[in-house]
């Protein structure tokens, strides 16, 4: 088996994400990453279905919104953002980077996620929010992270993720993922 890097640099100006507990390092328990958010970066609203977050602060400021709360934590500072709750994170400083920690519980599939997603961003195949130009990519990135969108109901979002992963899948699209990712995985995954 190939060893991965474990730093994912972003072309998008965003974050850039270092490993620093793999899901293979933990059993799949969790996994944790720190991550180096320029200023003003940060992600839009979403929740999770299968696992928590957890935010702590290293150096900077983090705002993090959950439901409707918003925190600033400093260094030091902790936060969990629950499954199926909406939240964000984000720098509003203008000047400085924010570096924390994500604690991811359980594992669950969000490293392939970030490798894929980074690696698609790299390549040049996503537009500038990250998202991939790929109508079938995104779709199969949305089914594997077990991630969704603020705005739609739940069961529609889930339903509709399955049945466009599941037709990517036939169309063979989960293979240009391998490599981004380990091939048995991206079998799995999608």
């Amino acid at each position: 088996m190939k060893e991965l890097s474990r730093e994912l640099k972003s072309t998008l100006g965003g974050y850039d994400v270092t490993i620093v507990k793999s899901a293979t390092d933990t059993n799949g328990d969790y996994l944790i990453v720190q991550v180096e958010m320029e200023p003003k970066g940060g992600n839009g609203l979403h929740y999770h279905t299968t696992f928590e977050e957890e935010f702590e602060v290293l150096e900077g400021t983090l705002s993090i919104q959950l439901g409707k709360q918003r925190i600033q934590l400093q260094p030091g500072d902790k936060a969990v953002a629950p499954k199926l709750v909406l939240h964000r994170f984000y720098n509003e400083d203008a000047c400085r980077k924010c570096v924390f920690l994500v604690t991811v519980k359980p594992a669950r599939q969000f490293e392939a996620t970030l490798r894929i997603a980074y690696g698609l961003a790299h390549d040049g195949l996503t537009k500038a929010n990250g998202i991939p130009k790929s109508f079938w990519h995104t779709a199969l990135l949305f089914h594997m992270g077990e991630s969704y969108t603020a705005g739609l109901p739940h069961r529609f979002q889930i339903w509709l993720a399955g049945l466009l992963a599941k037709e990517a899948r036939r169309r063979g699209k989960h293979k240009d993922f391998e490599k981004y990712y380990l091939p048995q995985v991206t079998e799995q995954l999608a």
